[in-house]
């Protein structure tokens, strides 16, 4: 049986520090402090700070090999304490346990693509002699490390998102400052306690629970020379306005739309449909929130989809049997019953669900939705999902466009040209045939565009963003 500590530390320059006890983490299905962890003050911080920028150097310096050796050691101990993660993602965020499992794996994936790519980082020759001034020039090109970089990771993959700052940090050779969410800081300690036992160099990495208010170093401090922020889109912009000369890589909100096209699989789109709308309670940033169905099938699949979501099991997400497991906090799901009432109150038919206890909220189906409405226009984040109609196709992916954001989106289909026709005109990161705008590979470039970020993630394409490119241009004494 997996017990967690009473109290947890920060990382500080590599090392276990616990100057205090001052941040209470609460067990999300009882509401419970389930354990304390320190609290990083600005002192701290700029102390960490510090120390990152006396380890870029040492960091930068060190060999491709030293740099997979850690990542390989994380991975090793991440599957030696793979109960231990899980078990604390079911008590920090409330993850049902087959989801928190199954974020544990895709822990593992990451470190271990970052562990390949360590090795990998290329450059180019280029011939220079383009024109008679530049006979006898030639041109190489590297990539080097941006230096010390800031990380602020969210509550809802406190493992994976933190991961995927982390390890390409590692991979790239960059030391980091982070700060993980309030809500869910241990899988990031869990981390700092992991990479404590490496070599890396002293203030290679500090990870520092922080309260918001306290964190403006993270975003503000010079020293600091590139942001990765993964959190809501007001917050992130805000963070990209304060950020000052240093690049900022953006991973935000939005409100994924599917379309179900009339040759579709519809047992295979439901099964998909209903995990990508629901899965740790509709808590994901490219979770399933606007599914649009052909009016050909419009009928079957909607009942298909009220019976599939009344069946969902919900409950305490340690049980195996638990699909829908609370919110992150009570004020989420009166936030979003909120919405689901409002829709209601606009027009909109509630097929199921809509009722809430505490930060445990029903699945929820609504069709006929005004366009204006929140639940339409802003990010759900809960188990919250919108049914419409189409008869034209191009129709149908212009109302997968009609929203600020552009994450992702799915769209199940046997047709090769309207596959096409979606990869050219949706105006999103990523377009997912035949599954849910959820579903994500590790090594994949990842990221949207309008209000869901900049940049991308993905191990390789975040390495790219923490390192930059150096010339090298070369004249032969002969050179005429």
């Amino acid at each position: 049986m997996v017990k967690l500590k009473d109290t947890y530390p920060l990382y500080l320059n590599n090392k276990a520090a616990q100057p205090n006890t001052d941040l209470e983490v609460t067990d999300k299905f009882t509401n419970e402090v389930a354990f304390r962890t320190a609290l990083a003050t600005p002192d701290v911080i700029d102390e960490a700070i510090a120390g990152a920028v006396r380890a870029a150097e040492p960091m930068a310096k060190m060999a491709s090999y030293e740099r997979q050796d850690v990542l390989q050691h994380c991975v090793k101990r991440f599957r030696e304490r793979y109960d231990e993660l899980a078990y604390s993602l079911c008590v920090e965020a409330g993850k049902p346990i087959n989801d928190a499992e199954g974020e544990v794996d895709r822990l593992i994936d990451t470190f271990k693509i970052a562990a390949e790519e360590s090795v990998r980082n290329y450059g180019e020759v280029q011939p220079l002699d383009i024109s008679a001034r530049a006979k006898g020039y030639m041109g190489m090109w590297k990539r080097v490390p941006i230096g010390p970089c800031s990380f602020i990771s969210p509550f809802n993959f406190p493992l994976n998102l933190a991961a995927h700052k982390i390890a390409p940090a590692i991979a790239i050779g960059c030391p980091f400052v982070m700060k993980p969410a309030s809500k869910t800081p241990l899988g990031a300690i869990i981390m700092g306690e992991v990479l404590a036992e490496t070599d890396l160099p002293e203030g290679a990495f500090s990870i520092l629970p922080a309260s918001r208010d306290g964190a403006d170093l993270f975003t503000t401090d010079d020293r600091l020379k590139l942001l990765s922020f993964t959190g809501s889109p007001g917050v992130g912009w805000d963070l990209k306005a304060k950020a000052g000369k240093k690049p900022v890589i953006l991973e935000l909100g939005g409100n994924a739309a599917v379309v179900v096209d009339r040759d579709a699989d519809l047992d295979h789109a439901l099964e998909r449909i209903i995990f990508g709308a629901f899965y740790q309670s509709g808590q994901s940033c490219i979770g399933v929130q606007r599914i649009i169905i052909h009016e050909d099938v419009y009928d079957e699949f909607r009942d298909m989809l009220i019976g599939k979501t009344k069946s969902l099991v919900s409950g305490d997400p340690k049980n195996r049997d638990t699909f829908i497991g609370p919110m992150i906090s009570e004020s989420e799901a009166k936030r979003l019953k909120g919405w689901i009432d409002g829709a209601v109150e606009a027009g909109a038919t509630l097929l199921c669900g809509g009722e809430r206890d505490g930060n445990m909220l029903q699945a929820t189906l609504l069709e006929n939705v005004d366009t204006s409405c929140d639940a339409y226009r802003e990010e759900a984040f809960g188990p919250m999902a919108l049914l419409s109609k189409f008869s034209d196709f191009g129709k149908a992916l212009k109302e997968v466009n009609d929203s600020k954001f552009g994450l992702q989106a799915g769209v199940f289909t046997r047709d090769i040209h309207k596959v096409l026709d979606a990869w050219d005109e949706l105006d999103v990161g990523g377009v997912v045939v035949n599954d849910v705008s959820s579903y994500r590979v590790d090594n994949m470039p990842y990221g949207g565009v309008k209000d869901s970020g900049l940049g991308r993630e993905g191990i390789r394409f975040a390495m790219e963003d923490m390192s930059e490119i150096r010339n090298l241009v070369i004249r032969r004494e002969s050179a005429g």
